[in-house]
């Protein structure tokens, strides 16, 4: 039998519209919202709107009260996961994947406290904090106190820390606040919450294909880059007879799942927003699939904030902001470079269907246009 001819490679508009289409930004998609969280690898949580807005541009019909529904249902949960960041992901997903993301987790809270663990045994404030959420939800403002009773010279915000990364906890919604969380919310165990236990055996394979379904075809430096995890190498030559083998340009290698869609750099991709941290620009090492080089200083801000951006066929074109004053909402578009007068005619009808959705009390609603930098 003749050998298969290699593929040819792919380039940056073949991966860029690949992840697109598994994040279901080449066309709303008729899906269930719990599906497509979970397509999506989860939803980075940071504040409580931009989970709302990311599946508002990928869901067909989606309404707010859908995905409340889904976490005061305890079918999905607001937790610390991928790099230690707050995201929303199904109940399902976190029982699987969380045990893979702890020591990660617990190696990051060493890096940022270093001095401050000073008086801290990390098992032992785990085992009091666990102790006192077994009674019930608590903010961590009550954690940090019952912890600082009981160890009165030791650094109240560190212990609290340490107990958030190193305990598997999911935050409480609220029926009261429109986007589900307060600002201080409370915690809940994890098990107790969902009603199930976390996975037991090592769960880093789940977690490579979860990402590679959602943001592939990538490196095992992208897996890393977007869970924070470490031994990813490894485990995707564990897998690699289970994957797809692509190289790029660069001539990197490339796994992917084999059934996995890869439409092609002709593949047409509307205009999107997308909300704060959305993973689309956050899930790859090189950046470039989706934010030019030359933007990347206002997209990726500082204080590791990452802005609201719009895309103008698949790639960052520029960024959006929100400002509401009494019952008046305005939503501003300011693009990186002058738009064609289609593109910012599309522009203004999208972001009209957006201001509505992010401000719904309002009574009067404005689209403008930042001017040129």
């Amino acid at each position: 039998m003749a050998d298969t001819p290699p593929s040819p490679p792919l380039t940056l508009r073949d991966l860029n519209r690949a992840t697109l289409a598994r994040q279901m930004l080449l066309a709303r998609e008729k899906i269930k919202p719990l599906r497509a969280i979970e397509r999506m690898g989860g939803l980075q949580a940071q504040w409580p709107r931009p989970p709302h807005i990311g599946l508002w541009s990928r869901v067909e019909g989606f309404e707010r009260d859908h995905l409340l529904a889904l976490l005061r249902r305890r079918e999905a949960v607001r937790a610390s996961m991928m790099r230690g960041t707050l995201h929303v992901v199904s109940a399902k997903d976190y029982v699987s994947l969380r045990p893979a993301l702890q020591p990660m987790l617990t190696r990051g809270v060493m890096s940022v406290l270093r001095d401050r663990m000073k008086g801290i045994v990390v098992d032992d404030i785990a085992a009091e904090a666990r102790e006192l959420l077994a009674k019930g939800p608590a903010t961590f403002e009550h954690v940090r106190d019952a912890l600082a009773t009981l160890h009165p010279r030791a650094d109240a915000r560190a212990m609290g820390y340490v107990a958030r990364l190193n305990l598997a906890l999911v935050q409480v919604p609220t029926d009261d606040d429109p986007w589900g969380f307060p600002v201080s919310p409370a915690f809940a165990m994890a098990e107790s919450w969902v009603g199930e236990k976390l996975a037991s055996a090592d769960t880093l394979e789940a977690l490579v294909l979860r990402y590679l379904g959602a943001f592939g075809p990538a490196t095992a430096s992208d897996v890393q880059t977007w869970s924070g995890v470490q031994g990813v190498k490894e485990v995707m030559e564990t897998l690699r007879p289970k994957l797809v083998v692509l190289r790029d340009e660069r001539k990197r290698e490339l796994f992917d799942l084999p059934k996995a869609p890869r439409p092609g750099a002709d593949a047409a991709a509307p205009l999107r927003f997308l909300p704060e941290f959305d993973n689309l620009v956050l899930a790859h090492t090189d950046r470039r699939r989706f934010v030019a080089d030359a933007h990347k200083k206002r997209v990726y801000l500082p204080g590791l904030r990452v802005a609201p951006t719009f895309l103008l066929d698949g790639f960052v074109a520029g960024t959006w902001s929100t400002e509401r004053t009494k019952k008046d909402a305005t939503l501003t578009i300011d693009p990186f470079e002058p738009l064609a007068k289609k593109a910012r005619t599309d522009l203004e009808a999208e972001a009209s269907r957006l201001v509505r959705f992010v401000e719904p009390a309002a009574t009067a609603f404005t689209v403008r246009f930042a001017p040129a930098r």
